[in-house]
């Protein structure tokens, strides 16, 4: 079945019992985002809001939130076939005739993928007046208002022409604006760049719903020249419906998408928007950025509103991360051909911390390849990148890391690079956009003996609760970080963590370990290489080598964000209204 819309997939999702549907009213503004989280945590099923307080749409959560749903919405065509271009490109080149000949499927099936210009859009079927009539959600209580969660923005080059489709959040400013949190490091943000160059406008169109495959596409990290739009067909399984209409937009229409917003992005404006409680499990501030004067905003008759929350993961979004990823990772030695694989953790916010098995033929090939990781897409964004050339499966985080511990020399292995770009939405630098990366290469022969109890005791009352995390690694609570307070100076005059390579300086060792989920949130999103890395370092041939044990802060700084936390009235609120419901799932 090939799902067009969003109500053709909540009537798959009822028909596969994947729907819980809520009828009675519910408030967009906290208590849907705390019910969704909810259901998030219990592992349930998509959610149908059908009466949603101050607007006539439904709205859908949770559609993508499990393996199951996910191919029901995809199938494994689309893995399959991403693998078998993989296979020919590395396999089939050069061509022969028996060699065409195996894979005539393969073309028979590409030939499903495009785009196909359509004259009638459902998405163009109905008008709205403002875009206070969507059932806009606010998520978390410091959000600076109601948010599209699942933005598709599609903007064009005004140079190349060339298109991006980018989930860009839309915070809701009046009945015709919105922010646009578009950022330089994006498709997005560079057409604007160029637009605002020439003191121009750029066109913009904002989706919601439509065949599950665009929104997919829309996270995907694709290089700059792969359109999302194609990947949206493939992931569709027939060709994408365009529509084309001068008086209601420049830019081409997804004709099946669920609402349409279109509008301009002005040059030279920026006004406020945020906070809004994002993905790395923090509130990303207040800043200025461009907005969006609204034309027209149309929807489909059938039309439900799709939404998401993110917050400390695991979200929903948790499985849309790892289905991109599988489903793109067979490129990866295509267009790095030093890399094997490639593995960004969710838990992390995804752009915090990846690992990698690289190709080690020659001394420093392992290094070479991590650069080529580090220089790819959004993959760009890693702050801290782990590396091996040993067969593991980085989807495991402890077997990685491990793998890395037993073979890292920190004195030669650990790579810092200062004074550079950082994630819009990672705070850990000195400022927004600003910070630094870290490559830790584990490769060749084990070389390491790993520690793998805690014996003795601290002379410093600072320190208390060590826990062993990892052989080798040592996870221990701190007083409560104060800019200046030497605590991690402190921690390495410690006699009893010689013997560890890494310790770890957190506000709770004992939440910190829970899990390796746990652990991998609680350190890589709460500390930045250049600024909380201690040790014992010499130069040698003008490069710092790291004597271990290697101290690092992971306390949460007085400049860092607050946590995303529910408050308590709405916490109430629902366990009165939905506890029973909620807790028998």
């Amino acid at each position: 079945m090939k799902i067009r819309s969003t109500s053709q997939f909540v009537k798959e999702l009822r028909i596969q019992k994947e729907l819980l549907v809520i009828e009675e009213e519910v408030d967009p503004i906290l208590e849907l985002a705390e019910i969704q989280r909810r259901v998030v945590a219990k592992r349930g099923p998509a959610v149908l809001f059908q009466n949603v307080k101050g607007s006539k749409f439904a709205v859908a959560t949770n559609l993508y939130g499990s393996e199951r749903r996910i191919k029901i919405a995809f199938g494994e065509d689309p893995v399959k076939f991403v693998q078998k271009i993989a296979y020919t490109i590395k396999n089939i080149l050069p061509p022969s005739p028996s060699k065409l000949w195996e894979i005539r499927h393969l073309a028979f099936q590409a030939l499903r993928v495009g785009l196909k210009r359509v004259k009638y859009a459902p998405v163009l079927e109905n008008t709205l007046d403002s875009l206070q009539e969507l059932p806009a959600i606010k998520s978390w209580p410091m959000d600076g208002g109601s948010f599209v969660t699942l933005p598709l923005v599609y903007t064009e080059s005004p140079r190349t022409g060339k298109g991006n489709l980018g989930m860009y959040r839309i915070q809701i400013r009046g009945p015709l604006e919105t922010g646009m949190h578009i950022q330089i490091h994006r498709g997005g943000g560079n057409h604007y760049y160029e637009a605002e160059k020439e003191g121009k406008s750029l066109p913009v169109n904002i989706y919601t719903g439509g065949p599950p495959g665009l929104t997919i596409a829309a996270v995907a990290p694709l290089p700059e020249e792969i359109s999302e739009l194609i990947l949206a067909s493939l992931l569709l399984g027939e060709k994408l419906k365009i529509h084309e209409n001068e008086n209601i937009s420049p830019l081409p229409i997804v004709a099946d998408a669920d609402f349409l917003i279109t509008g301009m992005i002005p040059p030279k404006i920026r006004k406020p928007e945020g906070p809004f409680g994002d993905h790395y499990g923090y509130y990303a501030l207040q800043h200025d950025y461009p907005i969006v004067q609204v034309n027209k905003i149309t929807h489909r008759k059938d039309a439900i509103w799709p939404a998401t929350v993110v917050g400390r993961p695991p979200q929903e979004d948790h499985w849309i991360a790892e289905y991109l990823q599988d489903l793109l990772s067979p490129m990866f030695p295509v267009v790095m051909p030093a890399v094997e694989g490639v593995w960004a953790y969710e838990e992390s916010g995804v752009h915090s911390l990846a690992s990698a098995v690289v190709k080690e033929r020659y001394q420093g090939e392992a290094f070479t390849g991590a650069l080529r990781i580090l220089g790819e897409g959004q993959l760009s964004l890693t702050k801290v990148l782990l590396v091996t050339d040993q067969k593991v499966d980085l989807k495991n985080f402890r077997e990685t890391f491990i793998t890395i511990l037993e073979r890292i020399n920190p004195i030669t292995d650990l790579h810092i690079f200062s004074n550079i770009s950082q994630d819009t939405l990672d705070y850990t630098g000195p400022e927004v956009n600003k910070g630094s990366k870290a490559i830790l290469l584990g490769s060749g022969k084990k070389k390491n003996v790993l520690k793998t109890h805690f014996q003795g005791k601290f002379s410093n009352s600072f320190f208390k609760n060590p826990k062993v995390a990892y052989p080798g690694v040592l996870v221990v609570s701190g007083s409560k970080y104060k800019r200046k307070d030497g605590i991690p100076s402190k921690l390495l005059k410690e006699k009893c963590i010689r013997d560890f390579l890494f310790v770890f300086i957190v506000d709770d060792s004992l939440d910190a370990t829970r899990s390796d989920h746990d652990f991998i949130w609680s350190i890589f999103t709460r500390f930045e290489p250049a600024g909380d890395i201690y040790a014992d370092t010499k130069l040698i041939r003008n490069h710092p080598g790291l004597n271990p044990p290697i101290v690092i802060d992971c306390r949460l700084k007085d400049w860092y964000p607050p946590l995303t936390q529910a408050d308590a009235k709405t916490i109430q609120r629902v366990d009165n209204r939905f506890g029973r419901l909620l807790d028998s799932l």
